[in-house]
This record gives structure tokens, sequence and C-alpha cells, in this order.
């Protein structure tokens, strides 16, 4: 397996129209709410606000196309994940505040696949759950301990399940599993698919989106771009990792890249041979993220983590396709599911993620200044962002529900750290994580550069 004939671009791409084909702004436009992002958390603000009233005029402006960023080139995760799990949620909000979270978070992966069955958008939803497998040991104890923590919060037994070694592998058959976890709450999708459809059906609403339209300036009373003034009531930033390149919010939320390898189409007897059948989304216990799935045309996708960090938040579409790290996401392919090592890997690419300094995602307006922002969803954003867009709608609107009492509502994000220091510190951390792979692989045991890494996170449980 190699990566030197793969197409440089999200196989997701290849079934959408991934380019610009609305028109830009070119003069000053008159609105009640400006969002800035058009992907899953402005479309979806966009989509819940017009359905709640639809007499407002809502404009979304985008700087690329559609789903450019994270929501067109993720791993196609539809789950319910806290950034930081459950436990330290538990650990900030209380029990029952955490609890009221997480069934939030699993109404959204439902509330994801019955709008878009609702609004014909064929996004290749199947929830099949998420399996995550201990392939050491020691890990065994993290499979344990992560389902009585979920069930002494209060999470139904049914919701998440420990699997023993035969179970597990019913389910993903790959080296070395010693046990895991499913979890119920989870689906495949294809996310292209779902951020241009939910687009079409903002549109069907009276929704505006303008491409090509990048933000320059945030004003009280609207945003600036390059081609005229946005004026509204209410500015939404629904930037996520790009919101780094806004002014003066360098230092909010930060970019890190994650990046994806897709093979091509496998034959059924290596698809009987690796599990999946239910197009579960899969990971492991290991510290440097990994998360694959298998398309409903029969690849696998697969990304993880190990990208640097760029110095001051830079962004660029060289950073996309590093070929080290994607060797190295292909070597760990190969070790999980030694069958498909002459499978030919016909898609690379990556993309910026957004990531608070805490670590944790909120939801904000300040109705005084107007300004709206939701994200810091660290990788875990595509349900994640439907809650968010939803709650931030419900929020500007002035409805009292059980989303906008959520315990990330209002929550402000701490500033990252200035330059070089950010630089330095999370680029050590990732290469603590890579070391602590290797440490806990070859000693079978935890590594205490784990519990570093923690609590640089702010991490406390």
């Amino acid at each position: 397996m190699n990566i030197s004939t793969a197409k440089l671009a999200p196989l997701w791409w290849d079934a959408v129209d991934a380019k610009v084909t609305r028109r830009a702004i070119v003069a000053n436009v008159d609105a009640d709410i400006a969002i800035v992002g058009a992907g899953y958390t402005g479309l979806w603000c966009a989509y819940h606000l017009a359905g709640f009233d639809p007499s407002l005029k809502i404009v979304v402006v985008e700087a690329h196309h559609v789903g450019f960023g994270a929501s067109g080139r993720n791993g196609g995760w539809c789950h319910a994940e806290y950034p930081l799990g459950h436990g330290q949620l538990a650990h900030d909000h209380g029990r029952d505040a955490a609890l009221r979270h997480m069934q939030a978070l699993f109404a959204s992966v439902d509330d994801v696949g019955n709008i878009a069955r609702a609004e014909g958008i064929n996004c290749d939803y199947d929830k099949g759950g998420v399996v995550t497998v201990a392939r050491l040991p020691f890990q065994d104890a993290y499979a344990r301990e992560e389902v009585d923590d979920a069930v002494s919060l209060g999470i139904h037994p049914d919701d998440i399940v420990y699997l023993s070694k035969a179970e597990a592998r019913a389910r993903l058959n790959a080296t070395n599993v010693v046990s895991g976890v499913w979890y119920r709450h989870g689906a495949a999708i294809h996310p292209a698919k779902l951020v241009h459809g939910l687009a079409r059906a903002a549109e069907s609403r009276g929704v505006e989106i303008y491409e090509s339209s990048r933000v320059t300036a945030i004003r009280q009373d609207g945003v600036v771009t390059r081609g005229g003034v946005v004026s509204a009531d209410v500015t939404v930033l629904a930037t996520e990792g790009f919101g780094s390149q806004l002014p003066g919010r360098k230092r909010i939320v930060l970019p890190l890249y994650s990046l994806m390898v897709a093979t091509e189409p496998l034959t059924d007897t290596m698809w009987d041979d690796i599990g999946l059948a239910n197009r579960e989304t899969f990971g492991d216990f290991r510290n440097l993220i990994i998360y694959g799935q298998k398309t409903v045309d029969g690849r696998l996708a697969f990304g993880g983590r190990g990208a640097p960090y760029h110095f001051g938040s830079k962004i660029s579409k060289s950073f996309d396709t590093p070929d080290e790290v994607h060797t190295e996401l292909v070597r760990v392919l190969v070790e999980m599911f030694p069958q498909l090592a002459d499978v030919t890997v016909t898609h690379r690419w990556g993309g910026a993620l957004g990531v608070p300094r805490d670590w944790r995602p909120a939801v904000t307006f300040d109705r005084t200044s107007g300004l709206a922002v939701a994200g810091g969803y660290v990788g875990d954003g595509v349900a994640t962002a439907q809650l968010a867009g939803r709650t931030l709608a419900e929020l500007i609107c002035g409805l009292e529900t059980e989303r906008t009492t959520l315990p990330w509502v209002s929550h402000e994000w701490p500033s990252w750290e200035v330059e070089p220091f950010r630089w330095i510190g999370i680029n050590a951390g990732l290469a603590m994580a890579r070391r602590a792979d290797r440490n806990e692989e070859r000693r079978n045991k935890p590594s205490r550069l784990t519990d570093v890494g923690n609590w640089l996170r702010g991490k406390r449980r």
C-alpha cells in the first residue's frame, strides 16, 4: 500500500459539486442575521432559524465554497461524544448537567438522520454505532472504566456496551484485539453529501448563501467582506478552525490538522474478514487518535492526528497532504489490517479542525453586542454542530428549551498562549502522544506522558 498515486483531494468531494457555484457578495447587503461560515454549524443554525421565524432575512457568507472546511473533509463520524469525555463533563458541571448534555448529543445523532430523510438528503446515513477496541492488554481497563463511568452517570447500559474479545472481534477484526466498547449513538455518513444537502435545505427555507466572500472584519452591526458589508442585528461566527484567520481571534480557537486516506473498494471477502457489517465507525484506545469507516461503496476511509501545528495558526493548502503523516497513517492501517497491504490508496487529504485552549466546545450569544459563536469541537463536530446550530437558533430567537440550559451554553474560552509558546506546547504535546503510544506498545502499561498530555489539555478527573 503506497500513497504515490493517490488523488490529493477529499474522497467525499467526488460525489458533490465541490467548487464555487453560488454568487459572491459584490455590494452591501442588509440582513437580520449574518452567519460567517457555510459548514455544519452555520448551515444548521440558518436552517433552524428559518424554521423558527420565516420572516428573518438570513445571509450566510463563505470564503470558499459550501463544505470547504472540516464539514466536507471529516471522517464521517456522526457520534455523540464530548471531546474530553463524559467523565470530565460530569467533573466540570455535575452529574445531572452532564447527563442532560449527553442525552442531547444522543438526540442530535438521530436528528441528523431524521432531518436528512425529511429533506431528501441522501448522505449515506447508517446508525451502526461506534466500536472502540482495546489492542493492548492494559487497555481493557480503559474499556471497562468507560462503560462503568457512563452507567454511573445515568447513561442506559444499552447505549454503551462492554465487548469481550470475541464480541469486539466480531465487529472489528483488527489485529491484537483484547476487548472493546460499542456506543449505540453513532452513525456513518458521507460528510460532503450532508453539508451540500443541508445548504440546499436552508436555501429552500429562504436562506441566502454567498460563496467566495471572505470576511475581513467583524463589526457591531455586521461583517465586512471583500465585496461589500453585510449589515445585521446578529452576527454568528461558525468558522471553527478558520476563525483563527479573523482579525482579533487568532488566539481563540486554533487550527489543528487531521489527515485521511481512502482505499479503493475492497472485496466482499476482505470485508467479511474485517467486519463492520453494520457500518460501525471505529477507533482504538491509543493516545494519537485514529478513526475509520466503511463507505457505502465499500472503501475504507481512515484518518488520524499527528500533523504538526503551524506557527501563527497558519492555514495552507500545502498542509493538507504531508507525505510523512499520510505514510504513517497507511502504516497503522496495514498494521491493523494486514490484508490491506497490496490495496491501492485512491485519495489522501487533510483539513483544519478547531481547538480551544481548554478543549471544551461552547455555544454563546451576547444579545447586547449581537455576537453569537459556536465551535471548539476538537474533531467531534458532526452531531455536535447540529446541536450547536439549533441551540444558537433558539438562543437568538429567545426560546427557552432543554438545549438552551446545557452546560456548554455561555462557556467562555481562555485564550491560547502567544507565539512561540503555543507552537512549542502543541507540537510538544503531539510528540508526547506519539512517544506515549510507542512506550505503551513496548511495555504494555500506561505511559506517564499520557498524564502530562491530559494535564496540558485541562483534563482533571
